[in-house]
């Protein structure tokens, strides 16, 4: 927290487990979050307060873009791919049904990109 972020939404994924049955999140003995989303429509994420977290992946979306980062280093690395949902084009796919969403509405929505993401996975 002393780095002042407050991400729209964050997973554990690879620290699920560990995580499971926490009710309060103390970082300096649990590990970040795996994924943290940020969607940008009042202000610019600062990319220094996730580093300073160590957040490993960082989703960042704004003005119809969807930008991936992987922390590398000490910085974080624009990639064309999620390290955490391998084959799964999610920059694609995320643009896709958002704008899917727009026509059909969000619920619509949400289940066609949750049979898109399954259907991708299993092959």
């Amino acid at each position: 927290m002393a780095a002042g972020v407050e991400p729209d939404t964050c997973f554990y994924i690879q620290n699920a487990r560990q995580m499971i049955g926490k009710r309060q999140l103390d970082l300096s003995v649990d590990p970040p979050p795996d994924l943290a989303i940020e969607i940008d429509v009042t202000s610019k994420t600062q990319l220094s307060a996730y580093v300073a977290l160590g957040v490993p992946e960082l989703w960042c979306y704004g003005n119809g873009k969807l930008q991936v980062f992987v922390l590398n280093q000490a910085k974080y690395v624009e990639v064309e791919t999620s390290p955490t949902f391998g084959n799964l084009p999610v920059i694609e796919g995320i643009l896709q049904f958002l704008q899917f969403s727009l026509t059909e509405g969000s619920s619509t929505a949400r289940r066609a990109f949750r049979q898109w993401a399954r259907e991708a996975l299993a092959q």
